[in-house]
């Protein structure tokens, strides 16, 4: 935590508490330089804000009255970045005026905080973009690996299912007639929780596991699986039907591949005798969109997943690149496993719709082989960051 100034001591002392790469003193109808030094103080080591302070540590007082910063202020911190950004304030009256200060923690979530679309980090005593390497490094801290562990800050622990965890627990064969540790030590000890600044969130894992409507907050509005139909061989062609796999992660599944099997089945006649046949074979489209959902990149929070038919060919497209530097060629061997994330990857295989893990791609295979004679293609492009199982269906 940020340490707190001293009210009664303003001219001074207020900011030795701060390295100087880590205070700025601004005044507040400076709003596109408030809001890019507190986007970049949140993506860094956090710092403090002073207003009404002059450079050099006179106490001059807020240009506007304190009601009317303080209103401003707080319409910053909502709306001035991409997420809310989390603060802590205090102010002071003085002959001069008031001064305000503001605590800008490091923030926690799945990607750097934007402001107008664009990162900003702090470098020694200036507010300036990162550069390639840095904006990956930045990438890495906010979770780009771990990104199922992070808490989701907008929501409680009541966005949780709780029957349906205990029955996720009891369905592993784990005794919940014996004494048991409390609901909030079994969640954390799940991963389904966590602690953030001193109160108990659900996180990612949890989330999208166990709640009861994982979408509905703005860090996970995007991560379901969008399921769409052309009538021809590209997106320009007319849609015949779609569907949004909502929910959580093995409902999401579930919806997809009924979506698949409804809608995915071709007449082919014998003599006269008229018979169905499906799309695809259900292994393999079970294992393009299961690994989807486990393994999609969730720190890229605007893109779905995109389950798209087209005449000739069904597409699966996964945010994000394949992790840890796993490479195409080691997929197709079935090569070693490196999820991204681990704890979904495990939760979907308890729930049934993962088979052994690592074995995703020969399974698909083996599938098509028999099915059509065709095998699988997998393309991945990691500067747009996706990747792509597609079927020929012919």
């Amino acid at each position: 935590m940020l340490p707190r100034p001293a009210r009664q001591r303003l001219d001074g002392p207020l900011e030795a508490h701060q390295p100087a790469n880590q205070r700025v003193v601004a005044g507040v109808g400076a709003a596109g330089v408030l809001l890019s030094t507190i986007c970049a103080f949140g993506n860094t080591e956090g710092g403090l804000l002073v207003l009404g302070v002059d450079d050099a540590g006179a106490v001059v007082g807020l240009r506007d009255d304190l009601a009317t910063a303080q209103e401003r202020l707080a319409s910053f911190f909502h709306t001035g970045c991409n997420v809310p950004v989390r603060t802590r304030s205090n102010h002071a009256e003085t002959p001069q005026g008031a001064v305000l200060w503001i605590e800008v923690p490091r923030q926690r979530g799945l990607e750097p905080l934007r402001c107008d679309g664009r990162v900003w980090v702090r470098r020694d005593r200036s507010t300036t973009e990162p550069s390639a390497m840095e904006l990956q490094e930045l990438f890495n801290a906010f979770g780009y690996v771990l990104t199922e562990e992070q808490t989701i800050i907008a929501a409680t622990v009541d966005d949780l299912d709780v029957h349906g965890f205990r029955r996720h627990l009891a369905g592993q064969g784990l005794n919940l007639d014996e004494p048991q540790p409390t609901l909030e030590d079994d969640l954390r000890n799940f991963g389904a929780i966590a602690e953030f600044d001193g109160t108990m969130h659900p996180t990612l894992f949890g989330l999208l596991a166990f709640g009861k409507q994982p979408q509905c907050f703005p860090a996970t509005g995007n991560f379901w699986i969008n399921c769409v139909a052309y009538s021809g061989v590209d997106r320009a062609a007319d849609l015949s039907t779609l569907r949004e796999a909502k929910g959580r992660l093995d409902e999401q599944a579930a919806s997809a591949l009924g979506w698949a099997r409804e809608f995915g089945r071709r007449e082919r006649y014998v003599g006269i005798v008229r018979e169905d046949i499906p799309l695809l074979p259900t292994a393999a489209i079970r294992e393009a969109v299961v690994n989807a959902v486990a393994h999609r990149d969730y720190a890229i929070v605007g893109s779905k997943i995109q389950l798209e038919v087209f005449t000739d060919r069904v597409e699966v497209t996964s945010p994000g690149a394949l992790p840890n530097h796993l490479s195409v060629d080691a997929l197709r061997q079935g090569g070693r496993i490196r999820s991204r994330n681990e704890q979904m990857a495990n939760f979907l295989l308890a729930r049934g719709f993962m088979e052994r893990r690592g074995r995703g791609y020969p399974l698909m295979r083996k599938a098509m082989r028999e099915f059509n004679g065709t095998e699988p293609e997998l393309r991945e492009d990691r500067e747009a960051r996706f990747f792509t199982v597609t079927f020929r269906l012919e």
